[in-house]
């Protein structure tokens, strides 16, 4: 496990993470931070505590924010596969109903091809 030290609101905190995630730590406290620094220059000195807790809201609320998105997203795509389903069906459909009209159109044009041929033999002098 590794151990890391970051930095929120000037004060320093040593932290545990798997190996390999440290950067992403610091990044996630680093990001955090960004956000209690706007905050403090959009509000001023109001307390620590008071400044954690609006950013940890913040953070919150960003994440509510993407789960919505993900969940409108996800339905999307739901329906986007059923459309796919559905176009693919009426594709194979369609397929189907232009395999059948080629085949009597075939059987058509040989009726009528021996139709021909038979008028042409008795119509040929003897």
């Amino acid at each position: 496990m590794a151990q890391i030290t970051v930095t929120i609101n000037g004060k320093s905190f040593r932290m545990a993470c798997d190996d390999g995630e440290e950067d992403r730590l610091m990044g996630l406290a680093a990001r955090f931070d960004g956000w209690i620094s706007e905050l403090r220059g959009a509000f001023g000195e109001i307390g620590d505590q008071r400044l954690t807790v609006m950013a940890g809201i913040m953070a919150t609320d960003q994440l509510s924010e993407l789960e919505k998105k993900i969940a409108r997203l996800e339905q999307e795509l739901v329906e986007a596969k059923q459309q796919q389903v559905a176009a693919l069906d009426n594709m194979s459909q369609n397929e189907e109903e232009l395999s059948r009209a080629i085949h009597t159109a075939a059987a058509r044009i040989e009726s009528l091809a021996d139709g021909l041929s038979k008028s042409l033999r008795t119509s040929e002098p003897s």
